[in-house]
């Protein structure tokens, strides 16, 4: 059986928040984390950008830098990457082979079994050991407090993005109860980079950051002029810790994502600063930032006319979104691809999608967690728009692209797990259009 069924295995334990397992399974390993210099990352969005600019300052710098993120969108291997290749098939068994047999032990001393998402994290601390990583930047899976990741002690840096209502079920009903689970991370006398603008949330920070002695920076508060904003990227100029940026180019556009590419320049100005990158230039930072993308994050494959994908799922995604959306094609025809988890704050995502079109597909994630496309087809027709339905994606794909001669824009957008399971659908009808 290969290692990704057999982590896959361990969905069955569910996802259970805590570090107690966690804490066993890598004591068995050696603890291997203790060996890494880790930058670590949180919030409600965002988070997956800072890790990719940060990661990629790091590598223009020459350091041999390990990235931890979730979910994968096309190959399990993405959620772990060093020096700009994804973990290996054969790097993946080896891992993988070492830490089951560490799990089984602790079922075999009655123990609790580990679940998937810390499989999967113990997998990533042994591989970036292996490869002798100089850094780690790691993200957040779910939270903070409890999140596997947050077996790390001392790291260089924490990071806590944006923060809106998601996965309420685990983090709580209030921006101040999910902010509390995102504190989780600050270690005591490491500094904290925060970039969130809701001042409960800040509240939250600065309180936990004061109970444990960690220098607080508020990176939403850096000045910034926008010197260009299209849709091949941003150019922008700020002033951090006197440091003064100017015309920093970033290849992934919006608005939201110059405030993610200031909360990672805030932190690797401070690791400049303070002596962990002593030789960083602003050479390596711009080269960097520029050089970051991510994939399925307003990711444009086309441009006659234009495709875009976009995984916002919740509602502070889709304004973004909408906010960058309308900034490019206000008054164009948008046709928008859909589909969205049952369990995420629906009406309120399709509130915003609405202001972006009055025409859409409704299409489900190949998720048990979906929501039934003709329950969102009713959803979206109570709004006023116009919807047909294609329950799979691959439907959705050809229905869409068969009329797009007749758009400006055609954007799949909702859950990461359907911008998985269709991006790769879209990229061969788009090359077989080509040829």
């Amino acid at each position: 059986m290969k290692a990704v069924d057999r982590i896959h295995e361990y969905l069955r334990f569910g996802m259970v928040l805590g570090l107690e397992r966690m804490n066993a399974l890598m004591a068995k390993l050696g603890d291997p984390q203790k060996e890494l210099e880790v930058i670590h990352v949180a919030g409600t969005n965002g988070k997956g950008s800072v890790c990719r600019y940060v990661y990629e300052v790091l590598r223009a710098a020459g350091y041999h830098t390990g990235l931890y993120t979730s979910p994968y969108l096309e190959v399990f291997n993405e959620r772990i990457e060093a020096d700009g290749e994804y973990i290996s098939d054969e790097e993946l068994e080896d891992a993988a082979d070492r830490v089951i047999a560490a799990a089984d032990e602790m079922v075999a001393e009655g123990m609790e079994s580990p679940t998937e998402f810390e499989i999967v994290t113990a997998v990533a601390f042994v591989f970036f050991r292996e490869k002798g990583c100089d850094f780690v930047v790691l993200e957040v899976g779910l939270g903070g407090r409890g999140d596997s990741t947050n077996i790390i002690e001392k790291p260089l840096c924490s990071i806590i993005t944006s923060i809106s209502l998601d996965h309420t079920d685990r983090l709580g009903e209030t921006i101040p109860e999910i902010a509390a689970e995102k504190a989780g991370i600050i270690k005591r006398g490491c500094p904290v980079i925060v970039g969130a603008e809701d001042p409960d949330a800040k509240a939250v920070f600065r309180k936990r950051a004061n109970e444990l002695d960690a220098p607080l920076f508020d990176a939403a508060r850096v000045p910034v002029k926008v010197v260009r904003e299209t849709l091949e990227g941003c150019s922008f100029n700020a002033e951090i810790l006197d440091r003064e940026y100017r015309g920093v180019e970033i290849r992934m556009p919006g608005e939201h994502q110059i405030r993610n590419a200031v909360c990672a320049l805030f932190a690797v100005t401070l690791l400049a600063e303070q002596g962990v990158l002593p030789e960083l230039t602003m050479r390596e930072i711009k080269e960097g930032m520029k050089r970051a993308r991510q994939i399925g994050r307003f990711e444009v494959l086309s441009r006659s006319p234009y495709v875009i994908l976009d995984g916002a799922h919740n509602p502070a995604g889709a304004a973004a979104l909408k906010k960058t959306v309308l900034t490019h094609f206000r008054g164009k025809r948008i046709l928008m691809v859909t589909g969205i988890l049952a369990d995420k704050a629906v009406d309120d995502v399709l509130s915003e999608f609405r202001e972006i079109t009055d025409q859409f597909i409704a299409t489900e994630p190949p998720n048990p967690r979906k929501l039934d496309a003709e329950k969102l087809a009713e959803k979206l027709r109570r709004l006023g728009a116009a919807c047909e339905t294609a329950a799979e994606p691959e439907e959705a794909v050809r229905l869409a692209m068969s009329g797009k001669d007749g758009r400006d824009l055609i954007l799949f957008t909702g859950s990461l797990y359907l911008i998985g399971a269709l991006r790769g659908d879209v990229i061969r009808l788009l090359r077989e259009d080509q040829e």
